[in-house]
């Protein structure tokens, strides 16, 4: 970081000892010094992992997703005594948000949208790319993608940490989809039991496990 000090050290010796003139000089430098520094550090102001508010707006503008959605979605507002909406799982009904829905995303569900296009705008249209893609929009669980070659597809999400009632809203709404045009998503996979493996034969892994191992899976919807 810039400092006044790096200019005002460079003064010869035939007038460092003037403490009129170093501040005279300090007092011309400090705004230019705070310019340097805002420039220097813009880059992290729009950077997705750092960014909020109006930044993550601006980069909503140049990624192509706006944090405020067409759909609402609901079942999302914090509740007692509702499975799935508790502390760390329901968000907090906001004071413009209507009660039947969320419209406007917070900056942590934002922030996970935008990576979901950007993966989209990105995406070459294969299997493995997309698992790629994927990881960044959930970094603590396993993203994976069923072809049923026909056309459809599951999509799933399984994982040590349970998806918030935003983000699993997201999810089966759409809005997080990465498929090819014309393909039609069956279903929306997640594991019954947090941390399980849903259960497949012929195969053994941390996204199916077949006896003893994989649980019974969830989907729902589809689109």
């Amino acid at each position: 970081m810039a400092s006044v000090t790096d200019y005002t050290n460079l003064v010869t010796s035939e007038h460092a000892s003037k403490p009129n003139f170093i501040a005279t000089l300090s007092l011309v430098f400090q705004p230019l010094v705070d310019n340097i520094n805002l420039l220097n550090a813009l880059p992290s102001y729009f950077d997705i992992d750092m960014a909020v508010g109006v930044q993550l707006d601006t980069l909503g503008e140049w990624i192509g997703q706006s944090r405020y959605l067409s759909v609402p979605l609901t079942n999302v507002y914090f509740s007692l005594d509702t499975v799935g909406l508790g502390l760390d799982e329901g968000t907090w009904q906001g004071p413009y948000d209507p009660s039947t829905g969320l419209v406007a995303l917070s900056d942590s569900a934002y922030r996970t949208l935008l990576r979901a296009k950007i993966a989209a705008n990105q995406w070459d249209g294969t299997i493995p790319s997309a698992y790629q893609f994927m990881a960044a929009v959930f970094p603590n669980n396993t993203f994976f993608i069923q072809d049923n070659g026909d056309m459809t597809m599951y999509v799933g999400v399984v994982g040590n940490a349970p998806l918030d009632a935003v983000t699993y809203s997201l999810l089966t709404n759409g809005y997080l989809d990465i498929k090819p045009i014309g393909v039609t998503i069956s279903g929306y996979v997640t594991s019954s039991v947090l941390g399980s493996p849903v259960f497949g034969l012929d195969v053994n892994n941390s996204t199916i496990g077949g006896l003893d191992s994989g649980v019974w899976a969830t989907i729902t919807g589809g689109r």
